[in-house]
């Protein structure tokens, strides 16, 4: 038997919708970002994000509560919930902004999320946040250390492995470094960020897919949540990278090196 003392754990788990990994990115035409006409999917660091909550259940079986899934965006950011509901996840919740609205940046975003903690305080409290550790559209980075920051909670990043302990209330996460692993001993609540080599995501079965269609989503606004989401910054212009130009083939080391000092380059001797 379980004592009933012991708190069982609920975990948060934003996500985000970006574009596809695997689409060739190009920039709009009024060089203001980047044309988003094509495949978005789940950010990849969110889907090993979910995967390791759903891991997280299966391991402590009945000492986790739920998993609830995040996501702010637009009403098309739905289809990554449900992605999330497919894997594992049991709710979620939904902060709509227009499809024209500008992204949300890394404060705002850790704004909304310590809100959404706040209100879940009534229905049991968050333990552990588990986020991807970047967004492969902006590749900031920033989102989980701010949260932590905010809420003043421990915090653990680039996660290779998690263990939680829920009746210590800690956890033991192996950090991946420059030098390394490094691990690391958290109290609960904790905000840890996932790194690619923490888990390999699963593929949603078509049961699971059907199952999550009845699953609750929440809408909410960042005025439900108080929190403003207009960004601080402005992208002035968006270009894409100088084109390569191709190299070409010499007879003799002398016709290279002549080469090189038409380029203005000079050479240095051994």
């Amino acid at each position: 038997m379980r004592p009933s003392a012991v708190r069982l754990l609920n975990i948060l788990v934003p996500v985000k919708r970006t574009v596809d990994y695997a689409v060739k990115i190009r920039v709009n035409p009024d060089q203001k970002g980047i044309d988003l006409n094509v495949k978005h999917s789940m950010n990849p660091f969110d889907e090993i994000a979910v995967e390791e909550a759903v891991r997280l259940r299966e391991r402590l079986k009945d000492e986790v509560k739920s998993i609830k899934v995040v996501t702010i965006g637009p009403p098309k950011s739905a289809e990554t919930l449900r992605t999330a509901l497919a894997m594992g996840a049991d709710a979620g919740i939904h902060v709509e902004v227009p499809e024209s609205a500008p992204a949300p940046e890394p404060l705002g975003v850790a704004k909304a999320l310590r809100a959404i903690i706040e209100r879940e305080k009534e229905k049991g409290g968050i333990d552990l946040v588990i986020m991807g550790k970047q967004a492969i559209d902006d590749d900031a980075g920033q989102t989980g250390q701010i949260l932590a920051g905010l809420m003043d909670w421990a915090q653990a990043t680039f996660a290779s492995k998690i263990v939680v302990d829920v009746a210590k209330k800690e956890a033991n996460v192996t950090r991946e470094v420059d030098g390394g692993l490094e691990e690391v001993r958290c109290r609960l609540p904790l905000v840890v960020t996932t790194d690619l080599r923490l888990n390999e995501p699963r593929y949603a079965s078509l049961p699971n897919i059907m199952k999550a269609k009845k699953k609750p989503i929440e809408k909410l606004t960042p005025s439900d949540l108080n929190v403003d989401l207009t960004p601080r910054l402005e992208t002035l212009k968006v270009t894409e990278p100088p084109k390569r130009v191709g190299g070409g083939k010499v007879e003799s080391v002398d016709e290279l090196i002549a080469k090189l000092k038409e380029a203005g380059i000079t050479p240095v001797k051994a």
